[in-house]
């Protein structure tokens, strides 16, 4: 396999994937920008480390990031050279396993995606299998034992340089707070192999589940199995932890594991609401989780902060890279009236921050004038002593700071680009 992996084509492939998914540096600092010049003067080198043994990976880069359930989530981002050797060997044990893994995974697999794993779990709800076994695995990532993960690797896999190559990756020390700390079991989060590696460990699972005959879907460590009975739910569910433990050697969260009803369940970031159209009795729709929309509110605050050093209309760029991908990740759901409230707010977010900008009383004054606003009017706002975040609801910045103004600036509301993308679903 090391020859598949060492042509020019497929590491031409994974520069470019590394590139185009960009990232912060490892611990050497080196940015993605940086790759090509360093290949260009290293790379011949590297490979022939690879070839006779000799290379050895970085330590990776400990960085911790909260998670939208709370709580905090360890990333272990590799160099950015160390991240092209791997999406090129990620690349080709793609090809070994991907046909081999299940249709009920959805995730980090071509063609297969979140809204698919959205939609057939409601549909295996709204075909009555309502009581769901719902388990969280706590810590997966960390937890993953490195003999398991190589063993199945070897199963398909018989080369000793790619098996040594992913060891060395696995075992690479990270560092956090400047100090080294080795690593005996888990699959860094935040390199271009965890994904695939998370893959093949859990299609064991998906197997078993499959040879059982049971309804669930799975994206990544994220899966959860359909039933007609909670007590068959109960039944599976001891079966699952079983295999789980023994097996697999994986822990369970059991505060977040349990038997879920279409009302109390949360698949990523969606839950489910009883619809009330006519002839649609027992019948559930998508809803956006009130924990995704407050996680939205904080990168829309973070994106619109008066104290951040950025122009207007840098602001109006970072506020789209805010919202774009959650409104993509829950297209699906009802969020329509969420959606133009959350608009609104914004608006009077961007309104705070020209105020803000203005700074001084007579810069106000000049500014509302030149906005339509009279002369009095115009001096009396500009020495209001109203707080900035009063003055961007009230009447005086909606009737000059238009939605028509904003749009030409650059603006364009989250409802808007929702319902760009609706002909897409469609």
């Amino acid at each position: 396999m090391i020859e598949q992996i060492l042509q020019a084509k497929n590491f031409t492939k994974a520069r470019r994937k590394v590139e185009q998914n960009g990232g912060s540096a490892g611990v050497d600092g080196m940015r993605t920008i940086e790759l090509q010049p360093y290949i260009e003067q290293h790379g011949e080198r590297m490979l022939t480390s690879i070839v006779n043994g000799t290379y050895l990976p970085s330590p990776i880069l400990g960085v911790e990031i909260p998670k939208a359930s709370g709580g905090i989530r360890m990333l272990g981002i590799p160099t950015v050279a160390d991240r092209w050797l791997q999406q090129a060997v990620s690349q080709q044990l793609a090809m070994k396993f991907e046909f081999g893994f299940e249709d009920e995974s959805y995730g980090f697999r071509p063609k297969r995606n979140l809204h698919q794993a959205v939609l057939q779990s409601q549909k295996y709800i709204n075909d009555g299998f309502q009581d769901i076994v719902d388990i969280d695995l706590s810590k997966f990532f960390d937890e993953v034992e490195h003999y398991k993960l190589l063993q199945l690797i070897y199963n398909k896999v018989k080369c000793p340089i790619t098996l040594r190559l992913i060891r060395k990756w696995l075992r690479a020390p990270i560092m956090i707070d400047g100090k080294l700390h080795k690593r005996r079991k888990g699959v860094p989060q935040g390199s271009p192999l965890s994904p695939l590696l998370s893959n093949i460990m859990l299609d064991q699972l998906d197997k078993e589940l499959k040879k059982k005959g049971l309804n669930f879907i799975r994206y990544a460590d994220d899966f959860s199995i359909y039933c007609k009975s909670k007590a068959s739910a109960k039944r599976i569910g001891n079966e699952v932890y079983l295999f789980l433990r023994d097996k697999l050697k994986l822990p369970i969260n059991k505060a977040k594991s349990g038997i879920r009803r279409p009302s109390n369940f949360e698949l990523l970031g969606h839950g489910f609401v009883p619809t009330y159209k006519k002839g649609e009795k027992g019948k559930y729709q998508l809803v956006v989780k009130e924990g995704s929309w407050q996680s939205l509110k904080r990168k829309l605050k973070a994106a619109t902060k008066k104290t951040k050093p950025y122009s207007f209309d840098l602001c109006l760029v970072k506020v789209k890279e805010a919202y774009r991908g959650w409104v993509n990740n829950y297209r699906l759901a009802s969020i329509h009236g969420k959606l133009k409230s959350l608009d609104e707010w914004l608006r009077n977010r961007l309104r705070y921050c020209i105020w803000t900008d203005w700074k001084k009383p007579e810069r106000k004054r000049k500014n509302l004038i030149r906005l339509g606003v009279n002369q009095t009017q115009a001096y009396r706002w500009s020495r209001t002593r109203m707080g900035g975040w009063a003055t961007a609801q009230s009447p005086i910045l909606k009737t000059t700071i238009t939605l028509e103004r904003l749009r030409k600036r650059g603006y364009e509301s989250m409802l808007d680009y929702y319902l760009r993308l609706q002909p897409e679903i469609q």
